[in-house]
């Protein structure tokens, strides 16, 4: 019989981002894309450590990201925040386990079922309804892309940290808010976009890393370790070592930084 055990983590948002991204990386529908298909992976900081994650898997790709200018829209101590578009990276886009220089917006027109949308999101609720902010008029790349996602069935892939969680409906904050429905705003003033896809959190990060079982029993944290979150991860002893050597690996993870923001509403 198979020896089982439990081993209890805590990681910085950061941290996450990098488990997370591990654990996008590993999915079987990204794996199957990266053979034959595209990936199309969105500008945003958990989508950064994606990125990351995902070029390195490709044994060809030489490109590489500056996690900083791998961002549009990002919540700082000033508020709700975007990196001004002339110091933003290059999305990442992928077919057929090549890079590619395709412009955003027609790769977006090219999307089939086959195919794997990245997109991170601002919040996420009880019922796993993802939110996302749209600082832009348009609605931004989520408002340019969700439409066909949608219609197409592609596979659509959200990474957020359990640390974005409210305890209210995101579907009935959507109703409320919006860029001209504020009269002031610390930073700038957004709508809010409630999405459904599937939604990759440390927690179905770990569990597709090799844990049979992980759920969250504590969150944050001071001293640098604010918006931490703390995680039990059950499985056989062997893979549980084998997280926990992960774990270690990522817990050197520096904090995260954007290049430079604009948050003047």
């Amino acid at each position: 019989m198979m020896a089982t055990g439990k081993i209890l983590i805590t990681l910085t948002p950061s941290e996450s981002k990098r488990l997370i991204a591990k654990g996008v990386t590993n999915m079987e529908e990204v794996q199957r894309a990266l053979k034959h298909g595209s990936i199309i992976i969105t500008l945003g900081t958990t989508n950064a450590y994606v990125a990351e994650e995902i070029l390195n898997a490709l044994s060809s790709s030489e490109r590489g990201i500056d996690r900083q200018r791998y961002a549009a829209g990002v919540i700082t101590s000033e508020g709700a925040c975007i990196v001004p578009k002339a110091d933003r990276e290059k999305e990442v886009l992928i077919t057929d386990g090549k890079i590619s220089d395709e412009d955003i917006e027609q790769a977006i027109e090219e999307l089939s079922p086959e195919d794997v949308f990245i997109k991170g999101a601002n919040a996420l609720d009880a019922t796993k309804t993802a939110g996302i902010f749209m600082a832009h008029a348009a609605g931004g790349t989520i408002g340019a892309a969700v439409g066909i996602v949608m219609a197409r069935g592609v596979n659509f892939i959200i990474p957020v940290g359990i640390e974005k969680t409210i305890p209210y409906s995101i579907t009935e904050a959507a109703k409320r808010v919006g860029q001209g429905r504020f009269y002031k705003s610390v930073g700038k003033p957004v709508g809010l976009m409630p999405v459904h896809g599937t939604v990759i959190t440390e927690v179905e990060a770990l569990k597709v890393l090799g844990a049979d079982t992980a759920f969250p029993i504590g969150a944050g944290g001071v001293d640098g370790g604010e918006g931490s979150v703390v995680i039990c991860a059950e499985g056989s002893t062997a893979k549980m070592d084998e997280l926990m050597a992960l774990i270690t690996q990522i817990k050197v993870e520096a904090s995260a930084k954007v290049v430079d923001r604009d948050c003047v509403a």
